[in-house]
């Protein structure tokens, strides 16, 4: 089943245009923002990150108690990630051929380590999760965000009013 574009939110048709001419709707969703606090588990590097991320979020008004959940995946793909890539070059400090890119079998043929798949696995989920929270230039590019205290700054807001 193929799913399509991700719906634009209204504030964002309204600043951008609405080619497709689709009735708006008069109210939509608007979470609070807020700063969550990181989940336990998380593993260090993913509470670094967490740590890095969270704050910055919520100053552009892109973060509230309702994304922690999806902050948390995206910490913790930061996480495996980088313990995945410091594993692999603590090996391949002892393979100076591949870098520790590639090990051999018990039957002695070569084949990609298994951890360069999980690194290249998390990067992706980075790369996923990061887009949701406009944390890559284009996403950037695509997301108009007031901080909290800011709402009167909302260019959607003389139309809902």
């Amino acid at each position: 089943m193929a799913m399509g574009r991700k719906p634009k939110p209204t504030h964002l048709k309204l600043v951008t245009g609405n080619p497709g001419r689709r009735p708006l709707p008069a109210v939509e969703a608007q979470a609070v923002p807020s700063l969550p606090s990181p989940p336990p588990h998380l593993s260090d590097d993913a509470k670094v990150e967490w740590g890095r991320v969270s704050e910055e979020l919520f100053k552009i008004g892109l973060l509230s108690g309702i994304d922690r959940a999806s902050l948390a995946a995206y910490c913790q793909a930061y996480g495996r990630w980088a313990t995945a890539e410091r594993a692999i070059a603590e090996m391949g400090k002892r393979d100076l051929l591949t870098g520790g890119l590639m090990i051999k079998t018990s039957n002695g043929n070569a084949i990609q380590n298994p951890l360069v798949g999980t690194a290249n696995k998390a990067m992706s989920d980075i790369v996923r999760y990061a887009a949701e929270f406009g944390m890559t230039p284009s996403a950037r590019s695509r997301i108009i965000a007031a901080p909290p205290g800011d709402q009167e700054t909302d260019p959607a807001a003389a139309y809902f009013a």
